[in-house]
């Protein structure tokens, strides 16, 4: 069943204004420009289903006919840790497509890092190939039949995500992609996260059944051997069964006999959701982000707020970028509030919140001596810095952009078939309006935002990343320093971040001190340092050079990220 909510255009406008006081810059003649259009009723499309949207022989057939390049590009893996690259590469030097290498190096992270993605959690991902339309795959954990359980564990949707993409696009043997991951299963090395991570979750996940990383009773320390004889068992029978096995099988049986709240139908009938990508120009390219309810929507809002106020050529440090980029989060953050969630459920106006002139008008709101109203907004300071993303490119030019996640770190901290077990419903929290709200079969708003950025021919840019509530921030971030500045993609991601959480900055690197009185004049409460060095996440991000078909990538300093590159010539 279908929900569709209804607003007054004057009910919104008055609702809003109510977030963001006249004082603060936000007129209603502004928001009634914005919502004339965006408040529409309109039934929501039903979901294309993966034999018609997904499929790679229909796509061929449907898509607008574009000249065929004989360009030749590239190929490279960006993800969470070298295990995983070298998983994906391994795979791409043997001629697989970008999505067997990102299955690949999907299945192989989770093995490596636990506790940050996994078979018992979920995810997103955006596939882009040169010339076609951009698709998005949405598999991450809905809620129960009967509702969600204290553990806040939702029904998985990695292992059918992951499958899906590959019937649609991958041409690599299946039992290829899962032998990197069982293999690191029998044996892999202890990285410094993950050591880090086994102690300070000690007290949610340490128990009989996970003695393997507390032999005696203490976690297993950097650089010592990691065996997970029971996730290399379940690896085996997902690459020798397929996804039957987990939603219908023998890991389905399990899980619903050890796991509260998950049972047989709901498993049973887990889809994988299919939406149209969120898009919008920007800076001349065309960007591209997950449908929501994520906010790759609230991201393309950020990047047109960015630009209209024309600030753009401004060093990331200076004041002027700072001010924008924290209002433009503050007013993309209002409508994730009031407008997102599941466009199974509700109707999200996302051709507005895309559109370079409405985002304009709101831009013109903000004034460069005063800060808007944080009234109505929230800052989710419980989300960790978790998730793990993966960006490949293959030698067509294919972009893959993967974010995967177990919601907080070690998820729910229940574990069950060598894997641990989300907590992603516990993303229903977000928002101040009945458009998030729980019911059977319905995802919730997160942070997940893997996006890419296409010129006039196709994919140049993926990028994503870890961070919880910072992740849209991070990326408009980091996208404005490639796509205006031309800064260098090493540089653009090892530059100092910076994010607005309430009325604070969270500075990576704070200014001299007569920089942030100028901050603190125009309206912002303090400043202060990130509280771990987690905070601003791993970005993993991979550029194609159009004229050369080079890859360019970065290797962020903040985790233990990798990336490597090849040529099929």
């Amino acid at each position: 069943m279908f929900f569709t909510f209804e607003t007054s255009v004057q009910n919104k406008v008055t609702f809003l204004l109510s977030r963001f006081p006249r004082t603060s810059g936000l007129t209603a003649a502004a928001m009634l420009s914005f919502l004339i259009s965006g408040c529409s009723s309109e039934e929501v499309t039903e979901e294309p289903s993966p034999s018609s949207e997904g499929s790679n022989v229909e796509e061929k057939e449907e898509a607008e006919e574009v000249e065929e390049s004989n360009d030749s590009f590239s190929y490279g893996v960006s993800a969470g840790h070298p295990a995983a690259v070298d998983a994906g590469m391994e795979i791409l030097d043997q001629g697989g497509t970008a999505a067997d290498a990102a299955v690949a190096a999907a299945y192989a992270v989770s093995v490596v890092e636990p506790f940050a993605s996994g078979i018992g959690g979920g995810g997103v991902t955006l596939i882009h190939e040169q010339g076609k339309n951009p698709q998005a795959y949405d598999y991450r954990e809905v809620v129960p039949e009967n509702g969600i359980p204290s553990s806040d564990i939702g029904v998985p949707g990695f292992v059918a995500g992951m499958t899906e993409l590959h019937a649609d696009y991958g041409t690599a043997e299946w039992e290829n992609l899962l032998d990197p991951a069982v293999n690191l299963a029998e044996e892999a090395e202890v990285s410094e996260l993950l050591a880090e991570q086994l102690q300070s979750g000690e007290d949610r996940i340490s128990g009989p059944q996970v003695d393997h990383l507390y032999p005696e009773g203490e976690p297993l320390e950097a650089g010592s051997d990691m065996t997970q004889e029971a996730l290399a068992e379940t690896l085996r029978d997902i690459r020798d069964n397929g996804s039957d096995t987990f939603y219908e099988g023998a890991i389905s049986e399990e899980l619903t006999s050890e796991i509260e709240g998950l049972d047989t139908a709901s498993l049973s009938s887990f889809e994988v959701g299919r939406h149209a990508p969120s898009t919008g120009a920007f800076a001349g390219y065309e960007v591209i982000g997950a449908p929501p309810p994520l906010p790759g929507t609230g991201v393309i809002q950020m990047l047109q707020i960015l630009e209209a106020r024309g600030n753009l050529e401004e060093e990331r440090d200076s004041n002027e970028f700072i001010h924008d980029t924290a209002m433009a989060w503050r007013i993309a953050q209002q409508f994730i509030e009031t407008d997102y969630g599941d466009p199974h459920f509700v109707d999200v106006p996302v051709e507005q919140l895309t559109d370079v002139e409405e985002n304009t008008t709101l831009a013109e709101e903000i004034s460069s001596d005063s800060t808007l109203s944080s009234e109505g907004v929230s800052s989710y300071k419980n989300g960790d810095p978790n998730t793990t993303h993966i960006t490949v490119v293959d030698s067509q030019g294919t972009v893959v952009s993967m974010t995967n996640t177990l919601t907080n770190f070690w998820g729910s901290g229940e574990y069950s078939n060598g894997f641990f077990l989300n907590n992603q419903m516990d993303r229903f929290s977000i928002g101040q309006e009945d458009t998030n709200e729980p019911e059977p079969g319905r995802r919730s708003v997160t942070w997940s935002s893997p996006m890419i950025l296409a010129d006039s021919e196709g994919p140049v840019l993926g990028i994503g990343s870890p961070g919880g509530e910072r992740i849209p921030t991070m990326l408009s971030q980091v996208i404005v320093d490639w796509a205006v500045r031309e800064t260098e993609l090493e540089e653009a991601v090892e530059a100092p971040r910076f994010h607005l959480e309430d009325n604070t900055l969270i500075m990576e690197e704070l200014p001299e001190s007569s920089q942030q009185e100028e901050l603190l004049e125009i309206g912002y409460s303090e400043i202060q340092e990130p509280s771990t060095s987690l905070y601003f996440g791993s970005i993993q991000a991979l550029a194609i050079n159009r004229e050369t078909g080079d890859l360019s990538g970065a290797t962020d300093p903040r985790r233990e990220g990798d990336w490597q590159s090849g040529n099929s010539e």
